[in-house]
């Protein structure tokens, strides 16, 4: 089987290493950091299957370019895609599916007085969402009204985000662990991918400084068990196929479905209509089994194979370049790479790289590598990963040294990744 990975991130990095195993993979247009890159358009390359990583071709309709060309596609169309393409329109579908979420209200942009006027019906923590897609960064969790007033008046004049911000949700802030569970969507159900993970979104340790697109994650959570995810497909994800069948959507590809654990109970956060990032990178390698055939089977409208999960936990810390997330520094050289890919244990996907004039890796983004540890517990798998971490090094480079430690998340809401 040939299976064309579109993207050129970290998720697509983990994508390509986890199906290589069973399935020929090329990358595209990937990174001179992923084996099996090329330049083509996805549409240029045959392939049996094509997987799309990223949420901004799921949304401008890529997957349903190449069905109409007669190929199978592991990604929604883009009506399917509009649950992480509109937040707006997210909330009104799991709302008509009955699903907790927080109390909220949109506005246009118009309506920049209506939002200050319902934000003072809140209490803190104020949470202001851009509608549309803005790369994991148009979240705004803040316990200062004044501030999520001036927060909303720059989304709804297109100051911040342009388009995608000028219609904006607002959402009562949650409290408690967040986490993140995968499901298997084949246009008729969803079948759990049976772990789940927590992102650190935060640039800092301790959970402070910016929102990021996320700087490191872990999986599993140890607290929850089976059964837990198994109750949070029936409170959330199994309503939402119901309710995305009913519309006639036919829904094909992963869904990644993010909760808060409240003290009232399960909430969901969001959903985002593509692997999470860097989720992937400590989910996708532990499945087992023909991972190629699964997503072929869910491409096809029948997945008949439940997938599993082996035991050990993976973290992964993600290292960033100087400036991230406001401005990343690019083009210096990373130093170190094959030396930590020597630690047994460790594997190192390529998120934000590029290569100079001398074919060295260096920094081409603001998130450059994600360096992930797998061993037996949680403590190993970190104490393997940050083996690895101080084997890679450039200048000014950024990570967090608390990925995976005990840390209430407390202020979720933020956008996946």
């Amino acid at each position: 089987m040939k299976v064309c990975v579109i993207g050129s991130g970290g998720r697509e990095h983990a994508l390509a290493h986890t199906l290589s195993t069973h399935a020929e993979v090329v990358v595209t247009p990937g990174s001179p950091g992923i084996e099996g890159s090329t330049g083509a358009a996805a549409t240029e390359v045959e392939a049996d299957l094509y997987i799309i990583g990223p949420e901004v071709p799921l949304v401008e309709g890529l997957a349903d370019e190449l069905r109409s060309k007669g190929c199978l596609v592991f990604g929604p169309g883009s009506d399917g895609a509009l649950l992480e393409g509109s937040k707006i329109w997210m909330k009104e579908l799991v709302d008509a599916a009955g699903v907790p979420t927080a109390r909220y209200a949109s506005f246009d942009a118009n309506e920049a007085d209506a939002a200050a006027t319902f934000l003072s019906t809140l209490t803190p923590p104020y949470v202001v969402k851009t509608d549309g897609l803005a790369a994991g960064k148009g979240v705004l969790v803040t316990n200062t009204y004044a501030e999520a007033v001036e927060d909303a008046r720059n989304k709804l004049s297109g100051d911040s985000f342009g388009e995608a911000g000028r219609s904006i949700v607002i959402e009562e802030g949650l409290r408690g662990p967040e986490l993140s569970l995968f499901a298997l969507c084949d246009g008729q159900k969803a079948v759990l991918i049976p772990t789940s993970a927590q992102d650190h979104k935060r640039l800092r340790d301790q959970d402070r400084g910016p929102n990021t697109g996320g700087m490191g994650c872990y999986s599993p959570m140890p607290e929850l068990t089976s059964g837990d995810l198994e109750q949070l497909m029936e409170l959330a994800v199994h309503p939402t196929v119901q309710e995305l069948k009913k519309r006639e959507i036919d829904y094909r590809g992963v869904l990644f479905a993010g909760f808060m654990l409240t003290a009232d109970g399960p909430k969901l956060l969001e959903y985002n209509v593509r692997f999470g990032d860097p989720e992937t990178q400590v989910i996708l390698p532990r499945l087992e089994g023909n991972v190629a055939e699964i997503f072929m089977q869910v491409a096809m409208g029948d997945l008949k194979s439940r997938p599993t999960v082996s035991p050990d936990t993976m973290v992964t810390v993600v290292l960033a370049s100087e400036g991230y997330p406001t401005s990343p520094k690019t083009g210096d050289v990373i130093d170190g790479i094959e030396q930590a890919r020597t630690i047994e244990g460790v594997t190192v996907f390529c998120a934000g790289v590029g290569s100079n004039n001398e074919d060295q890796l260096v920094t081409d983004g603001g998130r450059v590598l994600n360096v992930c540890g797998r061993g037996e517990t949680l403590d190993e798998a970190r104490n393997i990963a940050y083996q690895a971490v101080r084997a890679i090094s450039w200048p000014g480079m950024q990570h967090r040294t608390d990925i995976g430690d005990s840390i209430e998340l407390e202020i979720g809401q933020e956008e996946g990744t």
